[in-house]
């Protein structure tokens, strides 16, 4: 089925005269465009956020020893990497949130978070970045993504080493309060869950909904592909 769909691109591209006639455009469905929007802007929010977490917390992109910030998000948004940061000693995504959560992390707590959501995303997106009438997207790893990085999101605010001390700063206490996390997050799990259900209804397929307290939540699987 696949080789029959490629090949009737390729008959079709070679019929068009238009010069920004784009033949791929062919094997896309609406929802295949949906996603791809939501998967470019579920990681532009991702990029924001390192960049708010890095200006708050530069003693971190020095733990590694980056010349500035710049060589952090650099290294941070490599694709030759794919979320495998060598700070991570090979922990990628939940596993690598809850790690830079750990009061004994040592290592880039930014890099641990983020590089932990971006490797559980790409996951989640199935490692693609374009999406055609075949691919098939799991709801179920679009919803679990959603939840842990409301996980993410409350650990932020209020994981505390033994002094009390706030292990990554965020959200600036001021009048009015800066809540441009809060809300950054807060697009990128809106993102997801409309995602989610939207790829549910497509699929006539069933998302199973988790309650955890905050407190106590634990991140749910978002397996990678082998």
């Amino acid at each position: 089925m696949r080789t029959l769909l490629l090949l009737a691109v390729f008959l079709l591209s070679s019929c068009a005269s238009n010069g920004d006639f784009a033949p791929s455009q062919l094997a896309k469905t609406d929802i295949d465009r949906v996603a791809e929007a939501h998967r470019h802007d579920a990681f532009v929010s991702l990029k924001l956020l390192a960049d708010k977490l890095y200006r708050r917390n530069p003693r971190e992109w020095k733990k590694s020893g980056h010349a500035s910030q710049e060589a952090a998000m650099a290294q941070l948004f490599d694709p030759q990497l794919a979320w495998r940061l060598p700070s991570l000693e090979g922990k990628r995504g939940v596993e690598a949130i809850a790690a830079g959560f750990r009061e004994d992390f040592e290592g880039d707590r930014v890099a641990a978070l983020v590089g932990g959501m971006g490797g559980m995303l790409n996951a989640a997106f199935n490692g693609q970045t374009d999406f055609f009438l075949l691919d098939d997207l799991d709801p179920q790893k679009l919803y679990n993504s959603a939840r842990n990085i409301e996980i993410a999101a409350w650990k932020l605010a209020n994981a505390r080493d033994a002094a009390g001390n706030l292990l990554l700063l965020s959200n600036e206490i001021q009048t009015p309060p800066n809540l441009s996390f809060e809300r950054e997050f807060g697009k990128l799990i809106g993102n997801l869950d409309v995602l989610s259900k939207i790829i549910a209804d497509k699929a006539n397929r069933t998302v199973v909904k988790v309650i955890q307290s905050m407190a106590t939540a634990v991140f749910l699987p978002v397996p990678f592909l082998k």
